[in-house]
């Protein structure tokens, strides 16, 4: 009984304490993003005095809201998350590998809307991912590329794509979606 108790106390501060990382790293995530849209346009440094009072404004409404989703979604995100490593492997993802496959698509779509070269179809992809979080990225990785559209979710984790162009009947993950999944692994797993 007293080890149940105890046990159960342990959770709670766990529990807030990831609630509040959630809180901080959204309330920074967002602030730094409002003030990326309006950079340049004030007089303080690059903002003006309201733009920073309503970017913290903003930025605390959306963490606010960021927890209570994570809390009503029942989702636990692990102290992992605050790793700089992971940080920066996502950054070099975004900067490297995904923009340039986004402007390869860009290119590709708009030569098949021009030639009228098109095979549209939906294709499997084993994802080979395990956490919810991975097989969401690379699904919303996909999506953002485009000429793909992700379709549905598996139980074993495979993706349904709409693909513009189906140039197999059983296409592999790096046709579609590059080295997508392989960087996905090594962010969110």
């Amino acid at each position: 009984m007293i080890e149940r108790y105890f046990h159960d106390e342990i959770n709670k501060k766990n529990d807030t304490i990831i609630y509040m990382a959630v809180l901080i790293i959204a309330f920074l995530f967002s602030l730094l993003f409002y003030l990326a849209l309006t950079a340049g346009s004030g007089t303080v440094i690059f903002w003006s005095f309201y733009e920073i009072v309503f970017g913290i404004f903003f930025a605390a409404i959306a963490a606010l809201l960021a927890g209570r989703l994570f809390r009503i979604a029942g989702v636990r995100p692990g102290l992992s998350w605050l790793s700089p490593a992971r940080w920066a492997l996502f950054v070099a993802y975004v900067l490297g590998p995904f923009l340039y496959n986004m402007g390869k698509s860009n290119l590709d779509v708009a030569y098949r809307v021009v030639t009228g070269r098109i095979r549209p179809g939906i294709v499997r992809i084993p994802s080979g991912l395990k956490t919810d979080f991975g097989i969401a990225m690379l699904a919303n990785s996909i999506t953002l590329t485009p000429g793909t559209l992700s379709v549905d979710v598996d139980e074993d984790g495979s993706i349904f794509v709409h693909w513009i162009n189906v140039g197999s009947k059983d296409p592999s993950a790096e046709d579609i979606c590059s080295s997508f999944p392989k960087w996905v692994r090594r962010i969110a797993e």
